[in-house]
């Protein structure tokens, strides 16, 4: 669940993807005359963690066979799961809506809607050693902060940096080479991080390692944009939108079930996944588990003030070429 660079060559990404990682049901049936399932594609966004557990349970549980679909999961090339998608290579993707904006305002937009969203909000925010008065913006003044050097990463960073009454250009911006993030503040490689905190906050808990941690959308509310979200192909949005409801259906049931039994969750995600630590995976799994609803009836809806909100500001701010229309890119339109 490392954050990963923003700004990737999709499109080259859609043309590199050929032998990724996938993990399918098991074929139980052996009648002939049996229904012939649709079969459906999924490209995750990184490698597979709690953030994906819900479509694991869903498989486990024979929700997505009971909709007629054997679903396969995969994990493509770094920051190729839309572009992969609009290509036509999976009918569904992970993604996140601060990476699609460039792919919305590119001078060939990747043909995706955002069909629902994984988490309710953003979890992600700056994880810091305890005790350095890196628990809130301004004191990151002096600090080295590990950046992918991302446009839209560093304007944010700027804005709560600004809005805490700090100087932005006294906090020092050193290259994010980590792996693990625990390990580079406990060696002191670096003074803070941008992380979720579902995985690598967790993980410093698991670990025993004190730490203080702020959250972007506590800052600025317009930070609370939707990340990870489900992508679906246009193509097959016009032209199959049974397909969408039929998989969204399964798939909301998954991740409720998921947010009802964190064990039965984390046990699917590592049946899947055995290379993960054990222990971290039940662990992330019994935060990441509260996180899919946070508060709403159903698993999945957009909140369209949210969604423009943040488009907005990346308009506003120049960080984008063009502006993305309002409630362009995303809808709720096929959820249960």
């Amino acid at each position: 669940m490392k954050r990963r660079h923003l700004l990737g060559s999709l499109l080259l990404c859609a043309v590199l993807f050929l032998g990724a990682c996938s993990f399918a049901p098991k074929d139980s049936s052996t009648n002939p005359k049996a229904k012939k399932l649709k079969e459906v594609t999924v490209l995750l966004d990184w490698t597979a963690n709690t953030n994906h557990s819900g479509l694991f349970l869903a498989q486990k549980q024979g929700f997505y066979q009971q909709e007629g679909l054997k679903v396969t999961i995969q994990t493509p090339p770094e920051g190729g799961a839309s572009a992969l998608v609009g290509a036509g290579k999976a009918q569904f993707g992970i993604d996140a809506q601060d990476t699609l904006a460039p792919a919305f305002t590119a001078a060939q937009s990747v043909p995706v809607t955002a069909v629902a969203a994984i988490l309710s909000h953003n979890t992600s925010g700056i994880l810091s050693r305890k005790g350095e008065g890196l628990d809130r913006p301004k004191g990151l003044e002096g600090a080295r902060y590990a950046t992918w050097d991302n446009a839209v990463e560093k304007a944010m960073l700027k804005n709560v940096v600004e809005t805490d009454g700090g100087s932005f250009q006294k906090v020092t911006l050193i290259p994010n080479n980590t792996e693990d993030e625990v390990a580079s503040l406990k060696s002191k490689q670096i003074d803070a991080v941008w992380v979720f905190y579902g995985w690598s906050a967790v993980h410093a808990k698991l670990k025993g390692f004190p730490f203080d941690y702020f959250s972007f959308k506590d800052i600025n509310p317009v930070f609370d944009y939707y990340t990870p979200i489900l992508v679906a192909s246009n193509e097959v949005i016009a032209k199959d939108p049974d397909l969408v409801r039929a998989f969204l259906r399964a798939t909301q049931k998954g991740y409720e079930a998921a947010a009802k039994d964190p064990k039965a969750a984390a046990k699917a995600l590592l049946e899947h996944a055995g290379e993960l630590d054990d222990a971290l995976v039940q662990a992330s799994q019994e935060w990441v588990s509260k996180q899919y609803l946070s508060g709403e009836a159903h698993w999945g809806k957009f909140q369209a003030e949210r969604w423009n909100a943040f488009y907005e500001w990346l308009w506003t701010n120049q960080l984008i070429p063009r502006k993305i229309p309002e409630n362009f890119g995303f809808t709720n339109d096929f959820l249960p």
